[in-house]
């Protein structure tokens, strides 16, 4: 049909800018306001990270204190909520210092973690784990 392949390559992009599948290379694209959500959802009465992996609370960590007691093994085995370095506080839900300087979100003071044998979005495995881990409900 086209005799060169440019011929066909602008009329691919062409028709996909008609389309509205991407922003012609001469327009400056719009950019929107960030949209802030909350770093958590509910989900089935309780709280889960957007992958939709539950999110837990430990006993042995004091609320509000803005500071995680699981570090080393036990991070690997609970790894913490991380948060973005960039994150800032929003309602219910703040932000701790892990003593690696890393950040990780808590829930109403308490950090938030998952599971790493929780292996599908919704699996609560870990919920009452030596009677010290629980399913954060909402």
């Amino acid at each position: 049909m086209f005799k060169t392949p440019f011929l066909a390559i602008a009329a691919a992009a062409l028709l996909a800018t008609v389309a509205g599948c991407t922003t012609p290379p001469w327009e400056k694209p719009q950019v929107a306001s960030p949209v802030v959500s909350a770093p958590a959802l509910p989900m089935n009465g309780m709280l889960v990270a957007p992958s939709g992996m539950s999110l837990y609370s430990f006993d042995k960590d004091t609320m509000g204190s803005g500071a995680s007691t699981c570090n080393g093994p036990c991070a690997a085995l609970w790894p913490p909520f991380a948060a973005a370095t960039a994150a800032e506080p929003m309602g219910n839900f703040t932000i701790v210092t892990r003593e690696d300087g890393s950040k990780q979100w808590a829930y109403k003071g308490w950090p938030l973690y998952t599971y790493s044998k929780d292996t599908r979005a919704g699996d609560m495995t870990g919920d009452k784990f030596k009677d010290v881990w629980h399913v954060v409900k909402r």
